[in-house]
């Protein structure tokens, strides 16, 4: 009995090692925010409330991405209007250091509202917040379109009679946390899709 269980550990230590060597590594990219605007359809109160938080979540996604390379230490300048030789000399850096691209990413905040509804339970209400974005990223250099990602989240939170500052905090910053968790889902979605071949 002990034979065959040491046997049906080391078949499945095998096939899991098998299996993870046999997974492609994922590809590593660097990105750099360039802006995060709202959209003039958001409120002004709503997009106060946002935008800094939006921003904040994707510097924090932006430096602790597994496929994220934060800084690029020693990369070659980059002027406003790079020449064809500094342009292949910043693909050669990349390439060295075992990059597959650099974007230059703009984030819209499409969407961003806060409403309280009454709940059927007594003296309780409950704190909806609505967080959408757009993300855009250009290939760096070059400012060739790189990719697109969107994401929304939607965060419902029971407060009691009165909504404390403290509840509309922890709603927008939920918010903004899991829109931009899907925005970055889907863009590696897509940075995971080989190109076409031309």
């Amino acid at each position: 009995m002990r034979q065959m269980l040491r046997l049906a550990i080391v078949a499945t230590t095998l096939i899991f090692v098998g299996n993870s060597a046999w997974a492609a590594p994922k590809k590593k990219y660097h990105f750099v925010l360039a802006s995060v605007t709202p959209k003039p359809e958001v409120k002004a109160a709503d997009a106060k409330a946002a935008v800094p938080r939006v921003e904040g979540q994707v510097k924090k996604s932006f430096e602790t991405h597994p496929q994220l390379v934060a800084k690029l230490e020693g990369a070659p300048a980059l002027p406003d209007k790079p020449t064809p030789q500094q342009m292949d000399a910043y693909r050669a850096f990349l390439k060295k250091k075992g990059l597959a691209g650099s974007f230059l990413v703009t984030v819209d905040v499409t969407e961003a509202s806060e409403e309280v509804v009454p709940t059927d339970k007594p003296n309780t209400q409950r704190l909806v917040v609505r967080v959408a974005v757009h993300m855009l990223g250009e290939q760096i250099p070059g400012r060739t379109m790189g990719f697109t990602g969107d994401g929304q989240a939607t965060i419902k939170q029971e407060v009691g009679k009165k909504v404390r500052d403290r509840d509309r905090e922890v709603a927008w910053d939920a918010a903004a946390e899991a829109a931009i968790a899907d925005a970055m889902a889907t863009v590696f979605k897509q940075l995971a899709v080989p190109p076409k071949k031309q």
